[in-house]
């Protein structure tokens, strides 16, 4: 290795032969306890799990945690201001629909070179995903700006103010769009290679940018314009440019490690890598197409119910987005090893990861419910202190620490389906409940048995019994462990 040059930390996969003969394993297969690999420890391969879990978590609690410091300052304007940033949310999201598709793609393909050993392919991947995605979102930007006060009266406006400020909220977000779609290809190919650090730093930076500037701009402080939501839309977008930058950096100096951009190796399109990555993402752009058609109906159903119940929902959304960070870290880990795993033709490997990436999101997950029960009102009052929504979003957050197991389980088997390539199973899955469980159930517990938000919450938590029992269901089939990407 040269001097000054990274080195990428081993995994226990590393000790293991690739292809090697699998029938010794499954001969050792006892009824309570699998053996392990020659050379490889229990130790070793939770050490593995964690060591790649730990900073996408820290980076993505901090990212809720800087969102929800946004929606608090935001919360002090009045409920009109929350009820503005949350009709936004799901236009923002079905915009990045396709980018999350192809970041799908792209981590499962790197990590598949990766456990194969071929960066030469990898570097190729990545390439190829900035490529398309600066094309993609600059196209998407433009679209964006000028459908947002259409897409927020869609959404399901009920007065002016809100209209107002949701509009100049999502026009200021599209501003922003392209190096916030570029920042996530980088992390999801940095991921693809296990390195999730590398991201947790360039994100921290990114939200801290974002709370100083909101603290300027939301309310005027410091000399600068008080901007109220249109304040804390630019500090996001300021803070994402600072992630561009930082995530650039990363991938483009000399000792970069295993994924370096090297600006002469060119992006001209390559069709197998193209098709390699829609293979896998596309897919996934239909599950995140369904998932967004289904949460935009949920939530204009929910915003029927008038500004007080949107804004309680609002927070709570904001709060169980929280509790996702446990799932999508340990997701993150499951995609990237498993992908290796399979990559180095190690299916074994690949489940024994797998199981211990869910145990310890379980106890991560049972140690969050146990928070939004002795603490929900609390919680929901850093928001906004309204008798109303305290006491209606403290019921809410019942829900939210019930589903948390089921939740955590669902979000890392389905990061295994992800990195083995077997995106068409959760696609489905996400068809028939966020698409129609989901919001049908909300539509009738509202319209029908009038049970307002909590009815709404009852049709959530169904959509997650459900999934996660599928996800379940397809892991346990084995079929991942086979497919061809």
């Amino acid at each position: 290795m040269k001097e000054g040059q990274t080195k990428i930390p081993k995994l226990a996969l590393d000790l293991v032969e690739e292809g090697q003969d699998l029938s010794l394993w499954e001969e050792k297969v006892d009824r309570k306890k699998r053996a392990l690999p020659e050379g490889v420890s229990n130790r070793m391969m939770y050490s593995d799990v964690i060591r790649i879990a730990w900073p996408s978590m820290v980076e993505l609690l901090l990212t809720q945690l800087a969102s929800m410091v946004d929606l608090m300052m935001v919360g002090q304007l009045g409920a009109w201001a929350l009820t503005s940033v949350g009709l936004t949310t799901q236009p923002k999201f079905l915009f990045m629909t396709v980018f999350q598709a192809m970041n799908v793609g792209a981590t499962a393909m790197v990590a598949r070179y990766k456990g194969a050993g071929r960066p030469d392919k990898a570097n190729l991947i990545m390439r190829q995903a900035l490529m398309m995605t600066l094309i993609g979102s600059v196209v998407m930007s433009f679209i964006g700006y000028f459908a947002s006060e259409w897409m927020v009266q869609f959404m399901g406006a009920t007065d002016a103010e809100s209209l107002a400020g949701g509009t100049i909220y999502l026009q200021i977000q599209m501003i922003g769009f392209v190096p916030m779609a570029l920042t996530t290809a980088v992390t999801a190919v940095l991921r693809g290679v296990g390195d999730s650090r590398t991201a947790m730093i360039y994100n921290v930076v990114a939200n801290v940018v974002n709370v100083i500037l909101n603290y300027f701009l939301i309310y005027g402080h410091m000399g600068f314009p008080a901007m109220g939501v249109a304040g804390a839309s630019l500090a996001t977008i300021l803070g994402q440019a600072a992630a561009t930058v930082m995530a650039f950096y990363a991938i483009m100096r000399h000792n970069s490690g295993y994924l370096h951009l090297r600006l002469q190796d060119g992006f001209l399109p390559d069709r197998e890598s193209i098709s390699a990555i829609f293979k896998v993402g596309f897919p996934a752009m239909i599950e995140q197409l369904v998932m967004r058609a289904g949460m935009i109906i949920y939530s204009k159903t929910v915003a029927s119910l008038g500004t007080v119940a949107f804004a309680t929902h609002q927070v709570c959304m904001n709060i169980q987005a929280l509790s996702f960070m446990n799932g999508q870290a340990f997701g993150v880990a499951a995609t990237s090893l498993v992908g290796q795993c399979l990559g180095k033709k190690r299916p074994d490997m690949a489940e024994e990861y797998s199981r211990r990436t869910r145990r310890i999101g379980m106890i991560v997950a049972l140690a969050l419910a146990a928070c939004f029960v002795l603490f929900s009102r609390q919680i929901v009052a850093l928001y906004n202190d309204d008798p109303q929504i305290v006491t209606l979003g403290g019921t809410i957050l019942m829900f939210i620490a019930f589903i948390q197991p089921f939740q955590a389980s669902q979000f890392i088997l389905a990061g295994v389906l992800r990195g083995a390539g077997d995106t068409r199973a959760t696609a489905v899955i996400t068809f028939m409940t966020v698409l129609l469980v989901r919001p049908g159930l909300a539509i009738l517990m509202i319209y029908a048995f009038h049970w307002g938000l909590p009815g709404a919450w009852v049709a959530l938590a169904a959509d997650q019994l459900l999934r996660s029992l599928l996800v379940w269901l397809r892991f346990s089939a084995g079929k991942w462990k086979t497919i061809k990407v």
